[in-house]
């Protein structure tokens, strides 16, 4: 093409003005706390099984998790609506193991939490079905949405009790992802800063170990000069 540059030509690189990497960075960071901000799904479980999700949380972060269940009907070869009899236990756990929530719901509800340690929380649901004849052996299946950070907000709700107006409440949401974002960037750093304490570790570990073996070679080959020079005075060959 006449005129133009291509991606991989050097002078349409340095050609980009001097902020455009910070710019990515910074575009990048808003579509990954936007997409790591809700996270809807569904899985099956049986009667004694338990279903645990990793998810990678920063500090002071609300999640909630809103979940509803349906039990197989073997008559019309459908999932329906669960009875109310049926309930979830909820457990999360924060990247120490440290119980964080522990609690039993109904068939359908939602649970909340505030995350105090940045890293991986373990999310894990079953059902109360062991003492129950509800589901005589027969597949559930879960729905659940999981919202985190600003996206657990409910804006409307948030706009008619302080009274906002719509740009108000624009600006409140620009807040919180503002907010959100510096979460995200501490978590990274955090992540950052475990990951080169481990790498740093290792290459102590490996530097310890190389000398360690040096040492194990030059004291072993010492010993064997030893050993030979001994067998030849013993045969009066030196």
């Amino acid at each position: 093409m006449a005129g133009g540059c291509r991606s991989g030509d050097p002078a349409a690189f340095s050609a980009r003005p001097p902020g455009w990497r910070l710019a990515a960075s910074a575009a990048l960071l808003v579509l990954l706390a936007a997409g790591r901000g809700a996270q809807a799904l569904y899985f099956h479980i049986g009667e004694t099984e338990k279903r645990c999700f990793i998810e990678e949380i920063p500090d002071e972060t609300m999640v909630i998790g809103n979940y509803r269940t349906q039990l197989w009907d073997k008559q019309s070869e459908a999932f329906l609506p669960s009875t109310p009899g049926l309930g979830m236990f909820v457990e999360v756990k924060d990247p120490y193991g440290k119980m964080v929530l522990s609690r039993q719901y109904g068939s359908e509800g939602r649970f909340t939490f505030t995350s105090h340690t940045p890293g991986e929380h373990q999310i894990c649901l079953h059902s109360n079905s062991t003492r129950m004849a509800l589901f005589a052996g027969g597949k559930l299946r879960v729905h659940l949405d999981i919202q985190v950070g600003e996206h657990a907000n409910n804006y409307p709700e948030i706009a008619a009790k302080d009274k906002l107006t719509e740009l108000q409440l624009r600006a409140r949401q620009l807040l919180d992802q503002v907010e959100q974002i510096q979460k995200e960037q501490n978590y990274q750093r955090y992540r950052e800063e475990r990951f080169r304490m481990t790498s740093e570790s290792t290459n102590q570990r490996v530097l310890w170990w190389s000398i360690a073996q040096t040492i194990i070679l030059i004291l072993t080959g010492i010993w064997q000069m030893r050993h030979l020079k001994s067998f030849f005075e013993a045969k009066k060959l030196v």
